[in-house]
């Protein structure tokens, strides 16, 4: 008997070890792993640099309370400033705490400013930006909600892609309109680079924060640093975590000069956020993911993917709907049943996870070899034949 809670519907598959884009089951079979653990192991499995990292830091210095200097964190937060917009850097350990700290910070800006009565963040209907209480709140989802009330209030909402909608649902209360570049969980739906622009524009017009969750979709996976850079735009408040840490726990919150200014010392605090050794896992990841060679690698391995993706939903148009995403966030939308699709690929040792709309997601590492996207395309095309059939 397992003694786990059941809040998990856990395929009955365990492994042993993992080496960069395989997993090895328990029972000796060898898994191409275009999970990754939700595009958290950016670099795969067992990176060499991280496993290096982890081991010389962890002979040093694992946990120290954030009442003390932390040189590992102001090295990280530096090397963040200077590759983005930010100006300041508050370290958490997760997607969830980052997106709540957020919602936190943009609140506490106006009441820092005498408007406490802007305090309400509009976001997109269906999202997905966590697991706290107010992040299902936000996410708008009755099934997320489910259970957990009292309702946990200060969340508008608009449907995707609806600008009339979004219009409508700005208020004088409206503090900041919180959007994921690419939805993730949502069915990797993008964000166009105009509309980007236009809500910052409308951000700028009404005196409003724009927050821009990159939890899923940053840290190099569209083969930007940041997916919203390719719309030119800067953002307020911008979420991080997955990818940053490889694999290791780490959230962050990257703000400008201007919100910063509100997080005064007692506005905020992590127990374990910016510890030692993940500042020092992520700077290792950020020193590799951050390189220009390496992020045209991301475009360019990522644009075959998706243009031999693109060539099998034509030979299957009755399997395939439509190819979705950007870089190596991946979305196959499929007519039929998406829990069989997957199963169908997990049987031939390729393992993908869901997305809403009855997506297929597909997050390979971003150092995923050509040969390694080559296996998982065979799998696919031999998938979709059998369905086909």
């Amino acid at each position: 008997m397992s003694h786990l809670a059941k809040n998990y519907n856990r395929k009955k598959i365990s492994f042993r070890y993992g080496k960069g884009s395989y997993l090895f089951s328990t029972n000796g079979k060898k898994y191409l792993d275009f999970v990754q653990g939700i595009a958290v192991n950016s670099l795969g499995h067992s990176h060499p640099k991280l496993v290096r990292t982890i081991n010389l830091q962890a002979k040093k210095l694992w946990h120290v309370s954030n009442a003390f200097q932390i040189p590992e964190g102001e090295e990280l937060a530096n090397k963040i400033a200077k590759k983005t917009f930010a100006n300041y850097i508050m370290f958490q350990n997760s997607g969830a705490e980052a997106t709540e700290a957020a919602i936190k910070i943009a609140r506490r800006y106006f009441y820092s400013i005498g408007k406490p009565q802007k305090n309400r963040i509009l976001c997109v209907k269906n999202s997905f930006h966590g697991r706290t209480l107010a992040a299902i709140h936000a996410s708008g989802s009755k099934k997320m909600i489910e259970g957990f009330g009292p309702k946990v209030g200060g969340f508008d909402h608009f449907k995707f892609g609806d600008h009339k909608d979004l219009k409508k649902k700005i208020t004088k209360r409206t503090a900041a309109i919180m959007v994921e570049t690419i939805m993730g969980e949502g069915g990797i739906k993008t964000i166009p680079d105009w509309c980007l622009k236009a809500l910052r524009k409308i951000c700028n017009k009404k005196n409003i924060l724009l927050i821009i969750d990159e939890v899923q979709c940053g840290i190099g996976r569209t083969g930007d640093f940041f997916a919203f850079e390719k719309s030119k735009i800067k953002p307020d408040i911008v979420p991080i975590a997955k990818g940053i840490g490889g694999g290791f726990p780490i959230g962050a919150v990257l703000m400008n000069k201007k919100v910063a200014s509100a997080m005064t010392p007692g506005t905020h605090g992590s127990t374990f956020g910016g510890n030692p050794l993940a500042m020092k896992v992520g700077s290792t990841v950020l020193d590799i993911v951050s390189s220009k060679k390496f992020l045209n690698n991301v475009k360019k391995n990522s644009q075959y993917f998706h243009n031999k993706l693109d060539k099998i939903k034509k030979t299957f148009p009755r399997i395939i709907k439509e190819v979705r995403g950007r870089g190596f966030l991946i979305g196959l939308q499929l007519h039929g049943d998406q829990a069989k699709f997957i199963e169908k690929l997990m049987e031939n040792k390729l393992l993908t996870i869901r997305a809403a709309e009855n997506v297929v997601r597909i997050l390979p590492p971003l150092n995923v070899k050509k040969g390694e996207i080559d296996q998982a395309l065979k799998i696919i095309n031999k998938v979709c034949l059998k369905f086909y059939q």
